[in-house]
This record gives structure tokens, C-alpha cells and sequence, in this order.
């Protein structure tokens, strides 16, 4: 009986110690795995047209609502159709063979292939049109688009850069009417800052409810 009391024993401290060791090697691997930089960031995405945000935006001073028709309403901010890049480019450079992937798509009716830049994982909910609202500018996500020839991402788009995000806003909040500007704005005087503490009140911002719903 002692035998196998033992034996029961023995096993015992075998599975706890595998199943401690199982776990600290998890915990190795996910360490390892939040500290590896972003390999996403800063790495620009090909897409069909190279199309550049440092000349329409920069130099011709499109609006980004004139391409991202959805940003004020819906989550999405929208990517730019056919029809709208034909507003200018039927006429313009119109027989360019950069834009034979345009023409292809108003002869089929098939939208164009874009790429996108910026992608969260499908458990975080993320809505445009609450941070155009709230006073977030483009810039704070998307970095200074007007000075960049092909897109990129310049965020990291972490939990952890969220979430700073959220901690303290205030710097990174304006005027709601100045969100699509890309310059920085002065959000010292006392009328932005009565309003932005306004914003900022609203809601609790670290819930996990906010992203993960």
C-alpha cells in the first residue's frame, strides 16, 4: 500500500512540475512575443495604384473625407471608389498605363483591390466616426499623410499604444473642427481646453468594454 501511495505521489510532483514548467514556458514566449517590434510599422504597402497622400493631399490640398467618405458616420472610414478617382482622373492622366488598373474597374464593375495599411485583429472594435468626433486628428494615427508619397503605418496599432492613448488624451485632442488638418494645432488656450475636458469626460475610457465588445 505504501508503494503505491508513493508511486501516486511520484506522479503527482511530475504532472504539477510539468504543467509549472508548460506554463513558464508560455510565459517566455508571450514575453518574448510583446516585445518584438512591430515588423508592421513603418513598411509601406503595395497597392495597384501608387497612390500618393504627399501630392493630393499635400500639394493639391484634397480633404480626407474627398476619398474616406465614411469617416465622420460609420466605424469604417471607407477606401476610395471607382467613380471617385474618376471625378479627376477621366480626365486627367487618364491614359497613364498607371491607371490601367482604374480603367479595369470602371469597364467590370469590380471595385479596386486595395490594400489596407492599418488592420486590427477582428476581437477589437475600433470606430472612426466617435474619434473624428471626440477631437482625434488624422495625424495621431496616421501620421502626417501630406508628407508621405506612399502610405504607411507609423503606428503600432498595440493594445499598449491604445491604451496610452486612453490614459491621457488630452494631447492628443483638438478642436472636433480641425481633426482633418494636418499641421498641429495649439490646444492651449482656455476655450479648447474647456471643451476638450468635456470630450475627454464622457466616457471611461480604459473599459475593456470600449474596444473589446
Amino acid at each position: 500500500m505504501t508503494a503505491i501511495v508513493w508511486r501516486r505521489t511520484e506522479l503527482g510532483i511530475k504532472l504539477v512540475f510539468a504543467a509549472l514548467l508548460s506554463l513558464t514556458a508560455l510565459g517566455v514566449v508571450l514575453w518574448a512575443w510583446r516585445g518584438q517590434e512591430d515588423t508592421g510599422a513603418e513598411e509601406v504597402v503595395a497597392q495597384p495604384i501608387p497612390f500618393s497622400h504627399k501630392h493630393h493631399v499635400g500639394d493639391v490640398g484634397l480633404d480626407c473625407r474627398f476619398c474616406h467618405v465614411g469617416v465622420e458616420r460609420t466605424a469604417s472610414a471607407g477606401l476610395p471608389s471607382t467613380q471617385i478617382c474618376l471625378n479627376c482622373h477621366s480626365q486627367l492622366f487618364a491614359g497613364q498605363a498607371i491607371f490601367e488598373p482604374l480603367r479595369e474597374s470602371a469597364r467590370t464593375g469590380r471595385p479596386i483591390a486595395w490594400n489596407r495599411v492599418h488592420r486590427l485583429p477582428d476581437f477589437v472594435y475600433f470606430d472612426h466616426a466617435i474619434h473624428v468626433a471626440k477631437g482625434v486628428a488624422c495625424l495621431e494615427c496616421h501620421g502626417r499623410v501630406d508628407q508621405a508619397p506612399l502610405m504607411q503605418r507609423v503606428a503600432t496599432l498595440r493594445m499598449r499604444w491604445c491604451v496610452e492613448c486612453h490614459r491621457n488624451p488630452m494631447s492628443r485632442l483638438r478642436d472636433p473642427a480641425h481633426v482633418f488638418e494636418m499641421p498641429p494645432v495649439d490646444t492651449g488656450d482656455s476655450a479648447t481646453l474647456h471643451l476638450l475636458q468635456k470630450l475627454q469626460s464622457q466616457q471611461r475610457l480604459t473599459d475593456c468594454s470600449t474596444c473589446h465588445r
